[in-house]
């Protein structure tokens, strides 16, 4: 699998994988995370504005997407429920998406992030129990409760 920047070309096929994710997550009981179309395509052109957006490609074709931001995220300054174990430097993986189409899109976005960054960040729903399982095999502690920009809760883990 390789990794690349995201490019304004990407969008088609970023909303195919957004829609079959949003399918995905309420066939396992997680309807309630990415809802009314989220992500929304301002926020995709921005994350690609901002070089924080990166596709993964198997055999030439998207079948992944991630946004990997480094820096503080003010959505994890106040953690509830718990603590960060350090407040070092960090990187945040949001909206980390799979067409399904392969396997491992999840660890080769991780294995890419720790290339750059050595603490990372990630928070998921309580129901999005797929994606926890994923976080928690991949090395990601539990560290507490964040909540988002638009107030929603979010189970919160590092990698250290």
């Amino acid at each position: 699998m390789t990794i690349r920047p995201t490019t304004p070309a990407d969008l088609p096929r970023l909303h195919d994988i957004f829609a079959i994710a949003r399918h995905f997550m309420a066939a396992t009981g997680n309807p309630h995370q990415w809802v009314e179309g989220y992500p929304r395509e301002e926020f995709l052109l921005d994350d690609i504005q901002r070089a924080d957006s990166f596709v993964c490609c198997e055999d030439g074709r998207v079948v992944g997407s991630f946004v990997l931001r480094g820096g503080e995220d003010p959505t994890y300054n106040i953690i509830y429920a718990g603590a960060w174990p350090h407040n070092r430097p960090y990187a945040t993986i949001h909206r980390i998406a799979s067409s399904g189409e392969v396997k491992g899109v999840f660890d080769a976005a991780v294995a890419f992030a720790l290339t750059r960054y050595d603490t990372l960040r990630i928070d998921t729903h309580r129901d999005n129990s797929v994606m926890q399982r994923l976080v928690q095999k991949a090395g990601f502690k539990y560290c507490g409760i964040i909540h988002c920009w638009n107030g929603d809760e979010r189970l919160a883990y590092q990698y250290q």
